[in-house]
This record gives structure tokens, sequence and C-alpha cells, in this order.
């Protein structure tokens, strides 16, 4: 029998043992080698989207690149042939139920507005007097807001389409709070093509024309001003400029973010000069944890510029590119603006209107083509969708469309022969499946019955020959490009609804599930002419490849939400969590 003593000795040594077993296993991982290979134990779990080889058990990566795919017995074996020991190839083992993408891209996005958009979210908010609400709080939260009735309060995303009486707000339901009244206060909607200003904001912004060519200033049947300027009327209100600390502060929260998310590309739409030049200093101090593809904003009121300004390539060891125009052709459906080819059903005296002539585009988009700029027109209604596309059938002809690959940011409501036309064009559909299932809920009451089957149809543009790039629009919509891959292949909300029931809204239009994950890899890299590097995972490609929990691929749909990121990697190096 052994003694109480010796027991408590043999407590005490497998006590010790069993926490140094735990340390072991909970410590971090050993750093990732110049080398290394990333594996399934078993199957191929790696999709690759490459259709000669859509799935493998192991990537292996050197350095910044993808050096070889296959088995892992084929991988070590090449290994060996190239004169390097089999033991000196560090693996690193997927968990069981987790997978490997392709690094993820988002085809239309705001980095720095959704930066600002942090500062003051207002998308739950479900009324006027809700969202009247949050403003309120956040300068009671603030100090040096609350202290200095000054200070400008900037704001984004309240959407009236969602409150219980479908109206425009006004300056006065601000100047109704005691904390808010006398304030400079600036609040974005939802979709960006509106603002919502107060009444100090309005008389620093004054005196204010009566029309704006492209744009609306809400008045009251007295002619007062409301408060609420639509589309190019929004460039008429004043605001302070960010200063650099304001833009690091925006892009550090925007950018991780995007990380978190498996973001590894991003396509800004819509770069003014302020923006393109902090994002060519921050490729410059190495300090783009993304890469980021730049659409440059097209101002009307400024000169030609194609042929004085040179396309960013490559900068920042392949983390900037910038050789892109974009051109607003219309406004947007939410707040009334895309130019239909007949009224809105809501709305029977309006179709909308243009953000600008379509002489002007006759004029500046060969210009731009010509002089090397890739063209990416936002067009959302039906009539300038057609507008668009004569521009660009008549700047096309007798060109090599793959080597200027112009696109159509959103490509919302199309005719039949305007679909047909966006694929023999070889035109780009850049698209947003996130907007799909936000505006399903009201659209068929803008559009009506008929018309609505043409909102979102991206099989339909798919089916006509069509190039899909997906993105998010966020701030507009959910940053989350898995939110966009579920709604792509389901058209439901997160919840499974929609006004067409489980099935989905217009099931016809949806996505194959590698169809909606090429439109956010291989074929949002061909939209920014970097399909040679980036998009698929094949050897001699850079090693930007995303690990997720699940297999999005198979899982129940309704699962794919519960999707988490393990792993964000660019250039080989994790730069969200671990391998």
């Amino acid at each position: 029998m052994y003694s109480f003593g010796f027991a408590r000795l043999v407590i005490l040594v497998l006590s010790l043992a069993a926490s140094a077993t735990w340390l072991l296993s909970s410590k971090e991982p050993s750093p990732l080698s110049d080398s290394y290979a990333v594996c399934s134990r078993s199957g191929a779990r790696v999709y690759t989207v490459d259709e000669a080889v859509p799935n493998v058990q192991c990537l292996v990566v050197d350095e910044s690149f993808i050096m070889d795919s296959g088995s892992l017995e084929d991988v070590k074996a090449r290994w060996v042939a190239r004169g390097r020991h089999s033991s000196s190839l560090q693996i690193r083992y997927l968990d069981e139920s987790s997978i490997v993408v392709p690094g993820l891209s988002d085809a239309h996005a705001h980095i720095l507005e959704y930066g600002a958009n942090r500062q003051l979210p207002l998308q739950g908010a479900k009324t006027i007097q809700e969202t009247v609400a949050l403003v309120r709080q956040h300068i009671l939260d603030n100090s040096d807001i609350l202290d200095d009735s000054s200070k400008f309060v900037e704001g984004w995303g309240w959407d009236h389409t969602s409150w219980p009486v479908e109206e425009w707000p006004t300056s006065d339901a601000l100047e109704a709070d005691p904390i808010v009244s006398g304030r400079p206060v600036i609040l974005q909607s939802k979709d960006g093509h509106a603002l919502w200003i107060s009444k100090a904001a309005l008389e620093l912004s004054s005196p204010l024309p009566s029309e704006v060519e492209g744009g609306v200033i809400v008045r009251d049947s007295f002619g007062t001003l409301t408060g609420v300027l639509l589309d190019n009327a929004q460039d008429l209100v004043k605001r302070p400029v960010p200063t650099e600390r304001d833009l690091l502060r925006r892009f550090s929260a925007a950018v991780n973010d995007a990380l978190a998310c498996g973001l590894t590309s991003i396509h800004d739409a819509g770069l003014k000069p302020a923006s393109l030049e902090f994002f060519k200093r921050q490729a410059v101090a190495g300090n783009l944890p993304v890469r980021i593809y730049g659409m440059r904003y097209f101002d009307e009121s400024v000169p030609y510029w194609g042929n004085l300004s040179k396309p960013i390539i490559n900068a920042g060891n392949g983390r900037l590119n910038a050789r892109s125009v974009k051109i607003f052709a219309d406004g947007a459906l939410r707040t009334g603006g895309a130019a239909l080819n007949e009224p809105y059903c809501d709305n029977p005296h309006a179709k909308g209107f243009m953000r600008i002539d379509p002489e002007v585009l006759t004029e500046v988009v060969p210009k731009y083509l010509r002089d090397g700029w890739q063209v990416n027109i936002h067009a959302i209604g039906d009539y300038a969708n057609s507008v668009v596309l004569d521009t660009f059938e008549s700047a096309l002809k007798d060109v090599n469309v793959t080597a200027l690959r112009p696109r159509l940011e959103h490509a919302q409501i199309l005719t039949k022969i305007d679909m047909q036309r966006v694929g023999n064009l070889g035109v780009i559909a850049s698209v947003q499946p996130t907007h799909a299932i936000s505006d399903m809920w009201y659209a068929e009451d803008r559009l009506g019955p008929e018309r609505v089957k043409y909102l979102y149809a991206f099989r339909s543009l798919l089916d006509h020959g069509s190039r899909l790039a997906l993105g998010s629009d966020f701030p507009v919509e959910d940053m989350n490009p898995l939110a966009g891959f579920y709604a792509a292949v389901t058209r439901l909300s997160p919840e499974g609804e929609s006004p067409q029931g489980p099935s989905g809204w217009f099931p016809e239009q949806r996505l194959t599930r590698m169809e909606a994950l090429r439109g956010m890899t291989i074929d949002a890299a061909y939209a920014s002419f970097t399909e040679d590097d980036l998009g698929s995972l094949v050897p001699g490609k850079r090693a930007d490849y995303v690990v997720l929990s699940q297999d999005i691929m198979t899982v129940p749909v309704d699962q794919i939400l519960n999707t988490k990121v393990q792993a964000t990697v660019i250039d080989g190096r994790p730069a969200f969590g671990q391998v």
C-alpha cells in the first residue's frame, strides 16, 4: 500500500505533467518557414479555382509565391527532386472541417468611407427619431464634440426605405433635439446618394443654386430647403477636410475588418485626388496590408487628365494599382435617382435622372480608353445602362476589348437586349449580390411586377456571356464576402426569407457556388488586370489565400453564414489569424 505522502507526490507529478502538456498544446505554432505547405490530412480541401485541377490536398508556398500544389505524396516527391530533404518541408495541416480558397476580392467598395462610417453608423435606426437619437448619443459620448458646438458631426447609413413611412427626413427633425440643435450635422444615406444635413450645415454651404444638373436639392411645397440633397447636389455641401490622422484611423478600421473577413484585394470605386494621394503615401511607406485596385473619380468640372497622368501599376510591391476611371451615369434606385426608361411605379411623375450628359460620355470614354485607362461606369437604371452600352459599343469598335476591359458598375436593371449586349461587347458586369437581398423588399413597389424581373438578373447576365465580378459596395452593405456569396447562391435574407418565400427572390437568377466563388476570385482578378498573379491557387501566382472553418461549397446553405475566417494570407504571410 502506498503511503499518503507518496500518493500526494504522485498526484503532484501527474498535475505538473498535465500542465506541461497543456502548455505545449496551447502555445503559438512555430514561425512559418520561408517555404511551407498547407495540407488537408485527407481529401483535397484546397479549392484552386483552376479548371484544370479544381481541388488539391496541398499548397506549397515559397516566400511570396505558390511553388507547387497536389497530393502530399506528390509535392513531397517534387520537393526532394529539387535537391531538398523531405523533412525540411514544413507542413501545416488544416482542421478536419476547414478548407482553403484563393484570397477573396471585393470588386466594388469604398475603403475610407467605410472607416468614416464606423464613427457614427446609423444602419440600426428604424425611424427618423431613432436616427436623431443615435446622433444625440454620439455627441454625448464624445466630449470634444459636446463641448464645441461648431464641430461637425458626420454619420452614415440612414435608410428611409426601412422606416414605417417612406419619407425624406428634414433638418427640422435634427433641430428638435436640444443636444443636436445648432450643430453642423451631415448624415450620409445608406446608398451614398443622399445627404441629410442640419440647418447649421445648410447655412455654412449657402447660398445654394435653385437647381443642380444630375442632382436634386429637395424643397418643400413652399420652396424651403428641407435639408436633403441627392446625387450631384451633395457636392455643394461644405465639410471639413479630413486630416492625415483622420484618414489613417479610417484606413486602419477598414483594412482590419477586411482582413478579418478574408479580403485580400479591394477595388475602391471612386478615389478622389486626396484619397488617391493617401494610398500612394501608404504604398511608399509599405503600409498597405491589403491589395487596392483604385478607380479614379471622374470630375466633369476639371480638365481632361487621361493623357497627362499615368496609371499606377504594382506600386508598393504589387499592393496598389490605379489604372481605371469611375464615372457616374445616374443615381440609385433606393433614392429614386436611377434613370429609367419608364416612370417609377411609386412616383409616376419621375423617371430618375442622369448625373452626366450622354454627350459628355461620348466625348470622354473613347479618350480614356485610347490613353490606356479602364473605364468603369456606374449605371443602375435601364435607361442609364442603355446609354452607357451605346457609348461602349461606339468606343469599342475595332479595338482589343480584352486589353481595355470596360466595366458596368452595378448593372442593376437592364432590358433583355442590353443583357445580350453586355456579353457581346465583352463588358464586365460588376455586381453586388447583397444589394439584391437588401432591395428585394421594396423593389416591386418601385418598378412594378414585370420590370422588377430584370433587376439583379445575375443568371441572365452570365448566360448571355457576361463575366461577373462580385462586390459588396461597403459600407452600403455588409463587408463580409461570405454574405455576398450567400446572397448570390440563395437570394434570401440572412434569416432565410424573401418576398417570394424560402426558395429565394426570383430563384432562377441564383448563381452556383462555384460561379459565386469565381466572381470574388479569378473573375474579380480579371476585372483588375491581375489574373496572371491573383485569383486562383496555381504555381507561379502570388500566395494569397484564405482558410475557412468549413466547406462553403458543400455545407447546407443555411450554414454558410456560420463560417469563420481562420486565416487571411497575403504574399504567403498571415495578415489575419494563423496557419
